[in-house]
């Protein structure tokens, strides 16, 4: 299935608009990232552990609106939008949406 950003494909011709798909996914951090995360934070550097909950957010969150599609009959989903936004007491879990358009493309 072709998932893009944007609201047309190029050299292709969308011929019926499914509707709206979205996939959430909502993800904890553990105590261990955070601890190695604030010493990042006053060292400098990347923190390798929340990048991959991040990648691993985002991958979830298009996966479950790749399924919903697929079960409408879309072969495409076009004008993806991810959000990011952290809920919990404290910030402590990553949520993230993944919205779009299920189309049908020839």
């Amino acid at each position: 299935m072709l998932i893009t950003t944007t609201n047309s494909v190029e050299g292709k011709k969308v011929v019926k608009y499914i509707g709206l798909v979205s996939g959430e996914t909502i993800i904890g951090a553990n105590i261990f990232k955070d601890l190695f995360a604030g010493i990042r934070d006053i060292v400098g550097g990347r923190s390798g552990s929340y990048e991959q909950v991040l990648r691993e957010g985002k991958n979830t969150a298009i996966n479950e609106m790749q399924q919903y599609a697929a079960a409408m009959g879309a072969n495409a989903i076009i004008g993806v939008d991810l959000d990011y936004e952290t809920v919990g007491s404290g910030g402590s879990m990553l949520m993230v949406a993944a919205t779009g358009t299920a189309v049908v493309i020839e």
